[in-house]
């Protein structure tokens, strides 16, 4: 979904949740038609995490929050369910954080939408989807509305009070912080001026946070930026299991049939080509890495191609893979919308890491992510996104070396 862009729910229960590579907090507030709560019982959140129609679960950090709406149970007067979520981590703001609201029918857990709200920054806090009635039928929408207030700013706006956690913030500085500044300042001054040369080193290991290399996939499903990496570890441990790479495109809009082609590269550790997986070829490494076929449209649904790899059974000498989409009929990557990649574990189906080509080139390749073993046995997933000019795998096997 896009901001604004609204679908009709065709279920009576939904459940939103919202994943981050970071914690998030998320809500729910009930609605009226005055875009205001009735009482503070309509905010639902870890604290309240039951109202009337919605309910809030916690992924207990290893997966992501939800608001579950029933619509049947919605109290008349509702008229919309927003759902919003803030970086659990005090004063964290959205810069670099691409959160993902996953719309899911409530009873099996199936997908209906999702989405990532584009070019945050500062917000604390978003509004990210709302569920809400119109004509008689239940919708949901994209939102994205950024707050720089956090939750109590959301909450604000809404109707809700926020006098409480207001009022422990006065007495706090009355009595203790005046004692305690008056005792360092005098005595150990030459203390004081040491610490901060200290506290500015462990300033230099915070842009390391942003460099994905150190998300894992404890906290859920990782939506990837271009060059960010995720290690696939879960629990502390290497995720060493079959995992399904499904790469999907879309002609671009009044445009004709599109004939991608999706492959797999494997290398050894000097960079030495293996083999490579693709339509012509659909098994390889004795069976460890799979192709689903040939798409030759790009048309309906879903992923368009599917390869299977059992990072269990890979051969010790297969040390990095790069999946690629080329376009042998010589159609341009301009002339196609909505190229993405993104894996799954196989045994579950669930969606770990994703990747959307947020911009094209005219050129008939590209390499989409890479896939790294590391000294611990550990694999790390790196998205790419680049150009090459090759129609066929065989043309990608030096620049994919190259991006190793």
């Amino acid at each position: 979904m896009t901001p604004g862009s609204n679908i009709p729910l065709p279920v009576t229960r939904v459940t939103v949740d919202v994943a981050a590579p970071v914690r998030l907090d998320v809500s729910g507030l009930l609605l009226t038609a005055d875009g205001k709560v009735r009482s503070d019982d309509d905010f639902i959140f870890y604290n309240q995490p039951t109202g009337q129609g919605v309910t809030y679960r916690s992924g207990g950090g290893t997966s992501p929050d939800s608001i579950t709406v029933d619509t049947t149970a919605v109290p008349p007067g509702i008229e919309k369910i927003v759902v919003t979520a803030s970086p659990d981590a005090a004063g964290q703001t959205f810069q670099g954080i691409e959160p993902t609201a996953t719309i899911r029918n409530a009873d099996d857990n199936s997908v209906l939408a999702t989405f990532t709200p584009p070019q945050l920054g500062s917000e604390t806090a978003l509004v990210i989807v709302e569920v809400y009635l119109r004509n008689g039928a239940w919708k949901a929408r994209a939102v994205g509305q950024g707050y720089s207030n956090g939750l109590a700013g959301i909450a604000t706006d809404f109707g809700v009070t926020v006098e409480e956690p207001a009022a422990p913030a006065q007495p706090t500085p009355v009595a203790p912080p005046a004692p305690t500044i008056q005792a360092p300042v005098t005595p150990p001054a030459p203390p004081l001026t040491t610490p901060p040369a200290p506290s500015a080193p462990p300033a230099a290991p915070a842009p390391p946070a942003p460099g994905a290399g150190k998300i894992n996939l404890d906290k859920g499903r990782v939506s990837l930026q271009k060059n960010q990496t995720v290690s696939l570890v879960k629990g502390g441990r290497p995720f060493l299991a079959q995992v399904k790479m499904g790469l999907g495109w879309e002609p671009a809009y009044r445009g004709k049939d599109i004939d991608l082609d999706a492959s797999v590269i494997a290398y050894g550790p000097q960079r030495n080509h293996i083999d490579s997986c693709y339509f012509g070829k659909l098994s390889i490494v004795n069976g460890a890495i799979k192709h689903s076929g040939d798409n030759l449209t790009g048309e309906g649904g879903g992923d368009d191609e599917v390869i299977t790899v059992d990072l269990g059974r890979l051969p010790q000498e297969v040390t990095g893979l790069v999946f690629t989409v080329n376009s042998f009929s010589g159609q341009k990557f301009t002339e196609v919308a909505k190229a993405y990649c993104r894996l799954l574990d196989a045994a579950t189906g669930e969606e770990l890491v994703r990747f959307d080509l947020t911009n094209a080139e005219s050129q008939t390749g590209v390499m989409m992510a890479k896939l790294i073993k590391q000294f611990s046995g550990e694999w790390e997933m790196t998205a790419l996104g680049n150009f090459v000019k090759s129609r066929t795998v065989r043309g990608m096997v030096k620049p994919s070396a190259q991006a190793l």
